[in-house]
């Protein structure tokens, strides 16, 4: 708590212009879009069958909702302090305002999670999708070419390199160097496309729901019954294995599944710097981005699981799940499962670029707090984007998605989100007691009780992420933790002027 960065010094930088500043191009309607394209994405169109099939079943609906809560309870919190604090670094600076240097560089480090191994992910998935979509026009990319060393075909074929997914980490990391505005108008493109396409499902598929399928919406868990009915104690059925196999528990499962499916919503106040007029726009893009994206997610899942029943999704489909819905039920409509592969390859490439964005500028933001080298806040002369950041990721990010399996990249991304979020929640409680009299454009509404309820949520669902992932966590954080005490504290600006 000591090396903390007051709120006056980020509000003068937020007001500060020139040369040396992003640019303020940004409008309502471009943030909002900015939240849609991060969210829509590999979530609900590969998520949402697997919830069903493995938690939850029909009620995966519920599982979108309870995880939207927890979304909502942290994106009002998110919305306080980014119309208070309109600056790039999200989550690093809200907590450096309230925390303290330490906790924010976690903070900061942790999110390369959420945002840069994120996008990695999001490449991988959309290289395989991509392969599936040319090879219907007879293109045929060779398996050693699209998959990673660590990767062998059925026979023998050994990958060398994903090369599909270096080159859209490439593209979408050279047109961000381009510019801000440049980048926003192919992401509203891509959420214009996306957002049409999983409509036209919802309404086409309406038709075909079989109210079979959604009987009984919530399937029972054994093991939860007998708890309910005194045949077995709490904690037995904790422990026992069967606990988020469908029931009530499997609920509370499904939404830290289909959590994925909400990742990045807050990554739209990292272009909070960026943004016209941040006071009033960023609060409303926040909420209005995750209210829009939960009113499709519970459509789309009500909509997949009327048409399929769940149990298929368990042993065909997987992730083309909405494909083999349509292909196998939807007849006449073959035509649409081809329009549900464009919407995939345009959600994924929209994420990749927000994704992209955020990582560059919350590095932005920490290297001009002197926590990490001086070049990740160098803006081009023209563009005034931080150019050498977005190579310097294009590097890492395209490295790690050519040569890395998406099973090893894919687990850490929703821990690292649900760690900011809880710390998001919790500085508000701090910054409401330490300076109560401060002038907040949103003020989050029900205090304290919406960031309590918050912390509550998104430790709930880091639980049942798993072991794994929390060791993980603890991994990537102490690698964090070696690189703040040998770099970090010894350039920190605030250390250095507390020192004169």
């Amino acid at each position: 708590m000591k090396f903390r960065k007051s709120l006056d010094l980020l509000l003068l930088e937020a007001s500060e212009s020139g040369e040396h500043t992003l640019k303020r191009t940004l409008g309502l309607w471009n943030l909002i879009t900015l939240g849609v394209g991060a969210i829509i994405g590999a979530g609900l169109f590969v998520q949402t069958a697997r919830a069903a099939a493995e938690n939850v079943g029909p009620a995966v609906t519920l599982g979108f909702i309870l995880a939207a809560s927890g979304c909502a309870l942290a994106g009002l919190c998110y919305a306080e302090f980014a119309s208070m604090i309109p600056v790039a670094g999200s989550a690093y600076t809200y907590t450096y305002a309230t925390m303290g240097e330490v906790v924010a560089w976690i903070v900061g480090w942790d999110l390369v999670l959420e945002y840069g191994v994120s996008a990695a992910t999001v490449a991988i998935s959309w290289s395989e999708y991509f392969n599936k979509f040319i090879e219907k026009f007879g293109v045929i990319i060779p398996y050693e070419f699209c998959h990673s060393p660590f990767q062998v075909s059925v026979d023998g074929v050994h990958g060398i390199a994903n090369l599909p997914a270096l080159a859209i980490v490439a593209i979408v990391s050279l047109l961000l160097v381009r510019g801000i505005s440049e980048s926003v108008t192919l992401n509203n493109l891509m959420v214009v496309v996306k957002v049409a396409i999983v409509i036209t499902f919802i309404l086409i598929g309406w038709t075909f729901i079989n109210p079979m399928n959604h009987t009984p919406y919530i399937p029972e868990n054994m093991g939860e019954a007998k708890v309910f009915s005194g045949e077995m104690d709490l904690w037995a059925y904790l422990t026992s294995g069967d606990f988020g196999k469908f029931g009530w528990g499997g609920i509370v499962c499904a939404a830290g599944v289909v959590f994925f499916a909400f990742n990045g919503f807050d990554a739209v106040s990292t272009a909070a710097q960026e943004a016209k007029n941040p006071s009033k726009d960023m609060p409303i893009a926040i909420l209005g981005a995750l209210v829009i994206c939960t009113i499709l997610y519970v459509l789309f899942g009500h909509v997949l699981t009327g048409v399929a029943n769940y149990k298929e999704f368990a042993t065909v489909g997987q992730e083309a799940s909405v494909v083999y819905a349509i292909e196998t039920y939807m007849q006449n409509y073959q035509w649409l499962s081809m329009l549900i592969t464009v919407a995939i390859l345009a959600g994924f490439t929209s994420v990749i670029l927000v994704m992209l964005l955020g990582q560059s500028r919350v590095f932005y933001t920490m290297s001009q707090d002197g926590l990490i080298p001086k070049v990740f806040s160098d803006l081009h002369p023209r563009f005034k984007t931080p150019y050498k950041s977005n190579l310097i990721f294009l590097a890492f990010i395209g490295i790690v998605a050519a040569v890395i399996p998406v099973d090893v990249v894919g687990k850490m991304t929703s821990i690292g989100a649900l760690f900011a979020f809880t710390l998001v929640c919790l500085g508000i409680l701090i910054l409401r007691k330490t300076d109560p009299n401060r002038h907040r454009p949103f003020k989050t509404p029900f205090m304290p009780f919406v960031p309590i309820l918050g912390i509550i949520v998104c430790v709930v669902m880091m639980l049942g992420l798993g072991r794994d992932s929390w060791i993980q966590l603890f991994s990537w954080t102490a690698i964090g933790l070696v690189l703040y005490l040998s770099y970090g504290m010894r350039n920190s600006v605030i250390r250095k002027s507390q020192r004169k």
